[in-house]
């Protein structure tokens, strides 16, 4: 079995927390950074699952703007 870096399991946990919509200062807590931007620019990438949960906002709100 391949082992993992314990990194693995911060990063995890923080897109956990994303994916679940967590106030980005919670966040921020929870790892100890000192500003948000930190958190925001170590973190910035966003998985699958909170891509889509956005672009069905976005097309949600077209919808209504364009009824």
């Amino acid at each position: 079995m391949k082992s993992l870096p314990i990194h693995s399991l911060r990063h995890t946990y923080v897109v956990l927390l994303m994916e679940a919509e967590a106030d980005i200062k919670y966040i921020q807590k929870q790892l100890g950074h000192v500003r948000f931007l930190i958190t925001v620019d170590v973190y910035a990438h966003i998985s699958n699952k909170t891509k889509k949960k956005n672009t069905e906002r976005v097309d949600s709100r077209l919808n209504d703007v364009f009824k």
